[in-house]
């Protein structure tokens, strides 16, 4: 083989073995950083890793909410209608956070199946729109039903 043609076969190779654990080393960082979802149904039935960050969400069951007198810990049961596990979290809670609620944390699950949340975000309802959109979509219903009357008469 050609000197030049070996050199350029050895600059190729090293490029490709380069791209590659590049895409390696990408490919597990994303690993690392995936959050998936369980419902308490699957942590209950132990399919969700211990010690490892996880999301979790469902209903936040009524009369479960108990705090510690002195800090900001809380802890609650949340459901999914046929499983409750119990999610402690020690911060402040978000406004729009109460008991029949449906809620979605984010932490992990420690040896004694109890979630430990290190941020807990409340879903408001579906039909819940700003003010600002609301009087919009009014305003544009108003203005095409006063269209309609005239276009009648």
């Amino acid at each position: 083989m050609h000197p030049q043609r070996k050199q350029k076969l050895f600059i190729i190779l090293f490029m490709l073995c380069g791209i590659a654990l590049a895409v390696g080393l990408m490919l597990v960082a994303l690993k690392e950083n995936i959050n998936l979802f369980y419902t308490p149904t699957q942590i209950a039935a132990g399919e969700a890793p211990i010690n490892r960050t996880i999301r979790a969400g469902g209903m936040v069951v009524e009369g479960s909410v108990s705090r510690v007198k002195e800090g900001l810990t809380v802890s609650f049961g949340v459901t999914d209608g046929k499983d409750i596990i119990t999610i402690e979290f020690d911060g402040i809670l978000p406004d729009l956070f109460r008991e029949g609620q449906g809620i979605v944390a984010l932490g992990q699950l420690n040896e004694n199946n109890v979630f430990i949340a290190s941020e807990v975000l409340a879903k408001h309802d579906e039909n819940y729109m700003p003010p600002e959109v609301a009087d919009a979509l009014e305003k544009a219903h108003n203005k095409g039903q006063d269209d309609v009357k005239s276009a009648r008469y």
